[in-house]
């Protein structure tokens, strides 16, 4: 489906291809060129260029066609389901699985496990991310809720943009977090340089994360994380920006986080609440940490 966004632009000085980087999260620059490029996007009703300044009051219009469909074959894999029933499915997900086919990672994804395990949902809008209402990064372990048709894929929806849904992390930081409880409030959007990867900036989108302590080691602190929206990379980038980046974070830990020897990425989506399609009910699951984020724990020195 054609998605249209607007702007409505209250100050002047940057270029549109900037300006609209710096406004959302979901297109990179070189997307945004290329629909500028093909005259998709306008200002005040006409064809504009990459590096047009914007004046107050401006309006854009961005025009994103829809993606061109991907052919997903369903490739049974193990999968280890935490619950199932006729409308959702919870998966346990193990770091290093895609969630969703995309350009570089079009098979043996999550998406094509699920295809395998349940046909019928490639029938859910479209063919691209059937029943896929929110993702975890592929070096992201945990519990990801799955939609088995129409009607459960748009009450999650709803429960995710109401911020009705319960999701719990457990990450492993660099340093003695402090305080011990708190919130981190800061807008995150994509890197003004580096356009794959997000940060904290002025222009970007609402971003709230709460946390609570759950142990201290010599050089580290186990966290209760529980994001409040859900931005690309959110945790990873509130963690670092306070000062404290995840464990084996290659890309915001800046060579810190490697310190500890961990594996990989030590974030774990431990913990999922919603309301079930059928009836309503509030349910929540469980996921353990998997076996190789247990051994670092183990291994670490108590403070």
């Amino acid at each position: 489906m054609v998605e249209v966004l607007e702007f409505n632009v209250d100050a002047a000085a940057l270029r549109l291809d900037r300006y609209l980087a710096e406004r959302q999260d979901r297109l990179t620059r070189a997307h945004l060129q290329k629909l500028i490029r093909e005259g998709l996007v306008t200002v005040g009703g006409l064809p504009a260029r990459a590096s047009q300044r914007l004046r107050p009051g401006d309006r854009i219009q961005v025009t994103v066609p829809a993606p061109e469909p991907l052919t997903l074959t369903p490739q049974p894999q193990p999968l280890s389901i935490v619950y199932e029933d006729t409308d959702i499915i919870v998966v346990d997900k193990p770091a290093g699985l895609v969630v969703h086919p995309a350009p570089g990672h079009r098979e043996r994804t999550l998406v094509n496990a699920l295809l395998a395990h349940c046909p019928d949902l490639a029938g859910i809008k479209g063919t691209i991310r059937p029943g896929i209402v929110h993702r975890l990064d592929k070096d992201t372990s945990g519990l990801l809720v799955v939609a088995k048709n129409d009607a459960a894929q748009q009450s999650l929806s709803r429960q995710i943009a109401q911020r009705a849904i319960l999701k719990g992390y457990l990450a492993l930081v660099v340093g003695r977090l402090s305080p011990e409880r708190g919130s981190v409030v800061a807008p995150i959007g994509r890197h003004p340089r580096d356009r794959k990867r997000m940060a904290v900036v002025p222009e970007g989108r609402e971003a709230v994360t709460r946390y609570q302590v759950v142990r201290y080691y010599r050089d580290s602190t186990l966290v209760d994380v529980r994001p409040v929206t859900g931005r690309t990379h959110q945790i990873r980038v509130h963690m670092a920006y306070l000062g404290y980046p995840v464990a084996g974070d290659p890309i915001y830990g800046r060579g810190v986080a490697r310190r500890l020897e961990a594996p990989r990425l030590f974030l774990h989506a431990y913990l999922l609440g919603l309301r079930l399609p059928s009836d309503g009910r509030w349910v929540e699951f469980r996921a353990e940490l998997p076996a190789e984020l247990k051994g670092v724990l183990e291994r670490l020195p108590r403070s």
